[in-house]
């Protein structure tokens, strides 16, 4: 799988700071000189046997949570759920409920050992927390209000490489995913920063502070930025080759000779409308006629799948995924599938059957009892 080979990169840090913090407490202690040897060493091997107990716990959850997904997940992810543990010991990942609004999820479930308690031991995790609107390069990691369906993820453009950026939807409203950090820190930090001009009493204000002052001291401390727009996200903006209906933008490879990606023939303008009269066509004659442009963008993707301008296609089925009506999904299953796998995206091309397949607004939680 390809999250199991690399789930240890890159956290040895996170994990001494977890597990090698000082033991020493406020009461008063016995002089060594007053226990014998043996105590001495029993007591602190059962120390270590716990601590380590503790860890490997820990990693063996780390592991699974990256297993479950097939993704790597980045260091971020995990610095957070410990700074959530600090926050509240008991449940991390309901530590910013009454406070912020934002409940942590998706693979955070599988740190919290809830993948343990669900009923189903058939889960499939692509499928956990995917909203309606959530394309295969979205991961969900964080859910608010549960009427606009605000939700936040880590968004990938290649299934084997760490997410480029942290993003938010509002799966109520629309198919728009806006980009909120390069990191969980940041996304929370900008919700939070829009939170405290919103709320207006005194006790909910201070408590807000209190959160957003130990979060931007905790940041600092590892050393992730808390800019809305990094230099890293502006550099992966200058690879997008179109935005798409979504606005997150795609990215493919364009080689020197300008393979791998051509426009389509509409504009997102125009295409909206095409997908509207497809949509709101009184019968099924009227609807196969309304088709016809849809159609002749099919044949042009297939010349330009040939060329190995494998973009067009991408392009076209994930904009008629994001509009979101049932009448393009046999389109989307037969240009985003072929897509991923041209691009060699296999995992998404998974996702995107699984999710078509079972494509719903309600019951996210594919975990719940």
């Amino acid at each position: 799988m390809r999250g199991g080979a690399s789930s240890d990169l890159g956290r040895g840090g996170a994990r001494r700071d977890a597990d090698g913090g000082s033991m020493t407490g406020g009461g008063k202690r016995r002089s060594r000189a007053a226990e014998p040897a043996g105590e001495q060493c029993d007591k602190n091997g059962d120390v270590k046997k716990r601590r380590s107990g503790q860890a490997e716990a820990r990693d063996a959850l780390q592991q699974e949570a990256e297993t479950c997904y097939q993704l790597r997940l980045p260091e971020d992810f995990y610095q957070f759920w410990k700074f959530c543990e600090e926050l509240d010991p008991e449940k991390p990942a309901d530590a910013l409920v009454s406070s912020v609004g934002l409940t942590l999820v998706g693979p955070y479930d599988i740190l919290a050992g809830k993948h343990k308690k669900a009923k189903s031991t058939d889960v499939n995790f692509s499928l956990h927390w995917r909203f309606f609107y959530d394309p295969p390069e979205f991961q969900t990691i964080l859910v608010g209000d549960s009427k606009t369906q605000y939700h936040m993820g880590y968004f990938r453009d290649v299934p084997d490489e760490l997410p480029v950026w942290v993003g938010a939807n509002e799966a109520r409203k629309s198919c728009l995913i806006s980009q909120v950090g390069d990191n969980v820190f940041a996304a929370v930090k900008l919700f939070l920063s829009k939170k405290l001009k919103e709320v207006t009493d005194k006790k909910k204000n201070a408590v807000l502070k209190d959160i957003d002052e130990k979060l931007t001291r905790t940041a600092k401390e590892l050393g992730y930025s808390l800019e809305q727009k990094t230099m890293k996200m502006k550099q992966r903006d200058k690879k997008v080759v179109t935005k798409t209906f979504h606005g997150a933008g795609l990215v493919v490879p364009v080689d020197k000779n300008d393979v791998g990606y051509r426009e389509l023939p509409e504009t997102n303008a125009n295409l909206k409308k095409i997908c509207k009269a497809i949509v709101d066509a009184p019968t099924d004659d009227e609807r196969l006629k309304a088709f016809a442009p849809i159609q002749e963008m099919l044949t042009y993707v297939q010349f330009a799948n040939d060329e190995c301008d494998y973009g067009m296609g991408y392009e076209l089925g994930m904009d008629l995924f994001c509009y979101g009506s049932h009448y393009f999904h046999k389109t989307v299953a037969q240009l985003l599938p072929l897509a991923y796998s041209l691009l060699k995206r296999n995992l998404f091309a998974e996702v995107i059957e699984a999710h078509l397949a079972d494509r719903r607004q309600e019951g996210l939680d594919r975990l719940a009892p």
